[in-house]
């Protein structure tokens, strides 16, 4: 038989590219998330033209634990992965009690009742680099934290009581933390859809702090591709870092796609103050993943800008209707 999959947070970009690559690969998927199917141009497993094994289920963490237990012991998933978390790192500063509640004390619950379902498999929890701080260098999965947004914190948090019912409990979790992932179906508020969208509507693009700071940038496809392969074969009580081994700064990535669309790099960027607890870099090293499961990044990031460009101008006029910004939700 298939094996059956919740994943939390399907409507997150993450989490509903995860939902479409599992259905491609033909396993049964339960998603559930706090927030109503949105506008579809966001939600690639509703770009599928096959019908699938697919149930959607609007649950908010904070407010419907029982009821998503409940459905948990009524569909017996033998794998979840958790996308849902409370994201944005500068809002984070503005109600910080919001990120500890979602990304913290609802976690938290949630766990408590999974630890004694005998059916699970494994739980996947995708968490972020952001827990160690800016790194210095290329960093190995660890649990030495330095955060330093609320968010952060929020996270690390999170990781280090999940660490401990492991060793409690052998609680079957195992963490991913993956480099800053992109591709088509991406917020606008993400830097890479923001700037070909303001791009090409003669828009002006914040770069905060001149855009110096570094990132590895991967497409959402190969993580993934990763994400799955640690569900099935990751070692319970392990971290796997899913990332590329090359860098770039926010500015030269912005200059990359000015040049794609010929579009005046100053025309388009006004330079502004950097975001408190901003991080330099992330730098992870993925040697682990790719030496025990097995796995390479196959998109290079010229090819993904090409294809995230071509899914910005294939739905321009329905994103024109859309939010650019962040909506926060409580």
């Amino acid at each position: 038989m298939t094996s059956k999959f919740l994943v939390i947070g399907s409507n997150s970009f993450s989490g509903a590219y995860f939902v479409r690559y599992l259905l491609e690969k033909n396993y049964t998927v339960l998603g559930v998330s706090r927030s109503e199917e949105i506008n579809k141009v966001f939600l690639p497993y509703r770009w599928l033209k096959e019908e699938k094994s697919f149930h959607y289920k609007r649950i908010d963490l904070n407010r419907d634990l029982e009821v998503l237990i409940d459905l948990i012991k009524e569909k017996e998933p033998e794998y979840i992965v958790n996308f849902a978390a409370q994201g944005m790192v500068a809002q984070s500063w503005l109600t910080p009690e919001d990120w500890y509640q979602t990304n913290v004390v609802a976690q938290v619950k949630l766990h408590n009742k999974l630890k004694d379902l005998e059916f699970l498999k494994k739980y996947v929890h995708v968490t972020t680099p952001e827990v160690y701080g800016s790194t210095k260098g290329w960093v190995k999965e660890n649990f030495n934290f330095d955060p330093s947004t609320p968010y952060a914190v929020s996270r690390a948090s999170c990781d280090l009581h999940l660490n401990s019912f492991y060793k409690a409990y052998n609680f079957p979790v195992v963490f991913t933390r993956a480099a800053n992932v992109y591709g088509p179906g991406q917020q606008l508020y993400r830097i890479i859809p923001r700037t070909i969208f303001l791009a090409l509507t003669k828009g002006s693009l914040q770069l905060h702090g001149g855009g110096y700071s570094v990132r590895s940038f991967i497409h959402m496809a190969d993580v993934a591709n990763a994400t799955l392969k640690v569900a099935l074969k990751g070692k319970i009580g392990e971290t796997y870092h899913i990332s590329k081994k090359s860098t770039i700064s926010i500015r030269d990535l912005v200059s990359k796609i000015c040049k794609m669309l010929e579009v005046n790099f100053n025309d388009l960027v006004e330079e502004t103050e950097d975001r408190l607890g901003k991080d330099q870099s992330y730098l992870l090293e993925s040697s682990k993943l790719r030496e025990e499961l097995g796995w390479i990044d196959t998109i290079q990031l010229d090819e993904g800008l090409r294809e995230t460009l071509s899914w910005v101008k294939g739905n321009l006029s329905a994103l024109k209707e859309l939010p650019l910004d962040y909506q926060h939700k409580r």
